[in-house]
């Protein structure tokens, strides 16, 4: 940033040279950024210090990767928006997990986590879908209105999460706080 430079990295490429393309961009704690591509099946991981793109695919097919963010732990928190579920990729085990939401053609697109829950905003059923971790299971809530979800944000500074979410199609932000 202080010089104003910067390295293009050329066309992300998997081993086999088939490109990765991202929909979703989002840097972990060391600064290397993770594509996620929601045309296909695949993360990507780029390693910022070796050059290098590794590719992981999502446990199901044509699951459509998209948005999330990382957390604390380093993992990838991300909504699968044609397999009805959110994933989690841990690059310290390589290994991901996915967790379908109950309510069939959620569509999530977008996943957060924060305090041992898992979050996820549908753009086709104006629900919010909670999953707790601990437990494996979901709480859904449906919005007061048409939405249109397209990003979640987790507060976290309380004693539970508290979900924030922009209303696409009603033109206002909503919060969500569970009360138990």
């Amino acid at each position: 940033m202080k010089t104003g430079q910067y390295e293009d990295m050329g066309e992300p490429k998997d081993v086999n040279g088939v490109s990765i393309n991202g929909y979703g961009l989002i840097a972990d704690q060391k600064n290397n950024p993770y594509m996620l591509e929601f045309s296909n099946t695949r993360v990507g991981k780029f390693d910022a210090d070796a050059k290098m793109l590794t590719v992981y695919p999502t446990p199901s097919l044509r699951s459509r990767p998209r948005r999330g963010m990382i957390d604390e732990q380093g993992r990838l928190w991300f909504a699968q928006y044609a397999s009805n579920s959110i994933g989690m990729f841990d690059p310290k085990s390589g290994g991901m997990t996915e967790w379908k939401l109950p309510t069939p053609w959620s569509n999530p697109y977008d996943a957060v986590y924060a305090k041992g829950e898992a979050w996820a905003g549908s753009m086709s059923n104006d629900q919010v879908a909670q999953l707790d971790l601990e437990s494996g299971t979901f709480v859904e809530y449906l919005l007061p209105r048409s939405t249109n979800i397209r990003r979640t944000f987790l507060d976290d500074r309380g004693t539970k999460p508290v979900l924030w979410i922009g209303s696409n199609h009603g033109g206002s932000i909503i919060k969500v706080e569970p009360l138990d």
